[in-house]
């Protein structure tokens, strides 16, 4: 395992104890990202265990899938949900999304039921009229300063290795990635949407996803593709990886991916972070609306 990383130990919560759990009982990210990049299926692909909702979608669009986790329990949990259709479980991460729709609920256009009728639009341009009318206001702001800022209850409730990977305004930046999905995502058929702000699946869909062919792994995924074949992915997709390693993990991975990928491959990145000179790539395409950055890369 690679200690540059703040994966390594899976925790997420700085009150936990070092024993690893799960971190990610649903993913948040759109595989649809993915499936519009990737090469024709049938193609040899590598993700990032987590949860497995992502490996389950490309596994069911026909790809190779091999799928890696350097947290024990989190492999073990997609595992359970990838071959035997194990119900989705709460893991840290939902734990905060939990308290922080319940801090919110305080404000009455975000409590349950206004919410879900918010969420039962389908129309992005009265999602973003009824965003800024009724959601966005003096009291969502101040609630998102008073969390996510760097002195808020969020930083004193994740690890420290942690507290780096979130942009220093968080508060800000989470505003905006909200009022731009909602303006351009409908949310009636958004699953995302739903968990994000519902802590719920959207109304028909599964808690578990179907049972698919995936090659499971343990280990870290720099290493694993330091050891791969040259040319052994036709593509790869790695959300996070680079969020709290320094440079010189940065410049690994960089070698790592144009080592295992083959010519005219495909790379996805996401990260968290807010983006840098060369924009958000296609952060506004991934219906999760959570992502700084998405870089969808040919090799």
């Amino acid at each position: 395992m690679n200690a540059a990383t703040p994966w390594t130990e899976g925790r997420l919560l700085s009150l936990q104890t070092r024993r690893p759990r799960v971190l990610f009982g649903r993913m948040y990210e759109d595989p649809a990202v993915e499936l519009a990049a990737f090469p024709p299926p049938g193609a040899r692909v590598l993700c990032i265990a987590s949860a497995g909702d992502t490996a389950a979608a490309l596994a069911a669009a026909g790809y190779d899938v091999t799928a890696i986790d350097l947290n024990p329990v989190q492999l073990e949990y997609a595992r359970a949900r990838l071959t035997a259709g194990a119900p989705a479980t709460t893991g840290s991460a939902e734990h905060l999304l939990a308290a922080g729709r319940t801090a919110a609920a305080v404000l009455p256009a975000w409590r349950p039921a206004a919410l879900e009728r918010f969420l039962r639009l389908d129309d992005p341009a009265a999602q973003a009229r009824h965003w800024h009318r009724h959601l966005d206001g003096p009291g969502l702001r101040l609630l998102l300063a008073a969390t996510l800022r760097p002195a808020g209850t969020l930083a004193a409730a994740v690890r420290p290795a942690f507290r780096d990977v979130l942009p220093r305004r968080f508060d800000t930046a989470l505003h905006a990635r909200l009022a731009r999905g909602f303006a351009r995502h409908p949310n009636a058929d958004n699953p995302f949407a739903w968990r994000l702000l519902l802590g719920r699946e959207l109304p028909g869909t599964p808690t578990a996803p179907t049972a698919a062919p995936v090659r499971l792994l343990a280990g870290d995924v720099l290493d694993h593709l330091e050891r791969s074949p040259a040319g052994h992915y036709d593509a790869v997709t790695l959300s996070n990886v680079l969020d709290g390693p320094g440079p010189a993990f940065a410049r690994r991975l960089r070698a790592a991916v144009r080592h295992a990928v083959r010519p005219a491959g495909t790379v996805v990145l996401r990260s968290i972070r807010e983006p840098g000179p060369a924009g958000p790539g296609a952060a506004s395409q991934d219906r999760s609306l959570l992502w700084g950055v998405i870089r969808v890369l040919r090799l």
